[in-house]
């Protein structure tokens, strides 16, 4: 009896002073950052008391509205230690110039690493080395692009074409490709039907549970002070909870495709988790590296198509002339032709769909923003001083709104941008547009995402007259999410032509 009271004892003692030493801790770090936080810097305290919201209905909105005023296209929020940029020789230092300075670092690792593991958005030096060869290999045969375009046109043919067909009228577009693009990731990086896998719970409650993960671990993010998540995060309460919560039905379906891939294992396979299983000279590829794989491409795979596309779409109901110069384009190159009939050369041959995709993206990327950590002290080529462990980050969302570097026209959706005087696309440097990022970084499946998403778009253009419904000509507010997502998703009515 008298051991059970001094167990009982010890371990409420162990709790209190565990709890005091987290609420001290934090403590500390409150005044650690006041000078920070009171620097009496009005951009600080319009972050810290949500005041900008009264000007600008997304957060990427009032940062585009900072670097336009700003000399250098530069800004520094100081309650977050964080240099936000939109300077594209900046980014060229960034991504190019000095790129062994700016890793992910520690801290991006601890935001997302929950959720991606150490994947290769995540990883650095020999890591993330090592894994981006493994995606090269994965994603640059000939065999694999041959099978996503063939995964990609019957997917559109036997399921996208049919299922618009038959909810004529009023569809939410987001979670339209949503769905698409989930489908089809799948197939393309894993090699099966996600309807066809032995499942312990359905299918929209895995999707639920991965965009949940991503908009909490986005969420980490704000926080001027991190530790407040950190200690959410120990003790297992509010969002740190639904967050662990979300991960591990996200890590149940990654066990699933990673067993399902090993049972269906050959070295013929064209899926890409089949590639990568093949990557270790002959030593097997444990589970927990490909998690990190199954979930780093879900995120790059389906996320950021199924944002392009919705994007696309919302930019091209508001700009008939451009939508009518698509459509010429498509009945020219596709005359006499139905989509299977359509060919990888077809969709690439067109130039002004590539233009019109590219301007898009330009306006409303995928991924509005990224973030780099010095590793040390540095300067800016526009002067700007960074402090070791400072947040980088350079702003494409807001790059595409600055004069200085798309010229007076820079908010029109205008695809002719893009194209040379005899039609031809002709592209811009990628400092300039760092939609799929830049340098040793730079995006490895943007062929695979571009030929996907063009063509849907060719696709549905041919088939159908797609309206978004907007309030007022607004565009929807942003929610929180690794990629571009829209609050309420994106509302239109679809019509066969």
């Amino acid at each position: 009896m008298e051991t059970q009271t001094l167990q009982a004892i010890f371990s409420l003692l162990f709790f209190s002073f565990t709890f005091l030493f987290l609420l001290f801790a934090l403590l500390m770090k409150v005044l650690s950052v006041s000078r920070r936080r009171y620097c009496e810097c009005e951009v600080c305290k319009a972050y810290l008391t949500g005041s900008w919201l009264t000007q600008f209905p997304n957060l990427a909105d009032w940062y585009a509205h900072l670097l336009r005023n700003s000399p250098t296209g530069t800004i520094h929020i100081h309650v977050l230690n964080n240099v936000v940029t939109a300077n594209p020789t900046n980014v060229e230092h960034m991504l190019k110039t000095n790129f062994h300075n700016y890793p992910k670092g520690k801290r991006f690792s601890a935001i997302l690493g929950d959720l991606l593991g150490k994947g290769i958005f995540t990883a650095d030096g020999h890591a993330w080395h090592s894994q981006r060869k493994a995606a090269s290999l994965a994603l640059g045969g000939a065999s694999v692009r041959k099978n996503a375009f063939n995964v990609v046109t019957k997917e559109v043919e036997t399921r996208l074409i049919p299922l618009l067909s038959s909810m004529q009228g009023s569809v939410d577009l987001q979670e339209l490709f949503s769905t698409f693009a989930f489908r089809t990731i799948c197939k393309i990086s894993f090699g099966f039907d996600p309807e066809e896998l032995e499942l312990s719970r359905p299918l929209s409650e895995y999707v639920a549970a991965f965009d949940r993960a991503s908009m909490l671990s986005a969420l980490r993010a704000t926080s001027a002070i991190p530790l407040v998540w950190k200690v959410k995060r120990f003790l297992n309460i509010g969002s740190e909870k639904e967050l662990k919560q979300a991960i591990e039905i996200v890590n149940e379906l990654a066990t699933i495709v990673i067993s399902n891939c090993r049972k269906s294992d050959s070295e013929n396979s064209h899926d890409i988790l089949s590639r990568f299983m093949h990557t270790g000279n002959g030593k097997e590829i444990d589970d927990v590296y490909l998690r990190d794989v199954v979930v780093s491409f879900l995120l790059a795979g389906r996320d950021t198509v199924a944002s392009g596309l919705a994007a696309f779409f919302l930019l091209l109901s508001t700009n008939p002339s451009a939508l009518s110069a698509i459509r010429e384009e498509i009945s020219h190159v596709t005359e006499g032709k139905r989509d299977h009939e359509m060919s990888y050369d077809d969709i690439k041959s067109m130039h002004y769909v590539h233009a019109a995709l590219h301007e898009s993206l330009r306006l409303l990327p995928p991924v509005p923003f990224d973030s780099k950590f010095a590793a040390g002290d540095d300067i800016l080529p526009d002067g700007t001083e960074i402090t070791q462990g400072t947040r980088v980050m350079y702003h494409s969302y807001a790059m595409a709104r600055m004069k200085s570097v798309w010229g007076a026209d820079c908010k029109e959706f205008r695809p002719e941008r893009w194209l040379s005087d005899d039609g031809v696309f002709t592209p811009e440097s990628p400092f300039k547009y760092p939609v799929f990022q830049a340098g040793l970084r730079v995006c490895l499946g943007r062929e695979l995402a571009l030929m996907e998403m063009k063509t849907v778009i060719v696709s549905v253009l041919r088939e159908f007259d797609v309206e978004v419904a907007l309030q007022n000509g607004d565009l929807p507010r942003f929610a929180p999410a690794l990629t571009t997502s829209f609050k309420g998703g994106i509302p239109a009515n679809i019509r066969r032509r």
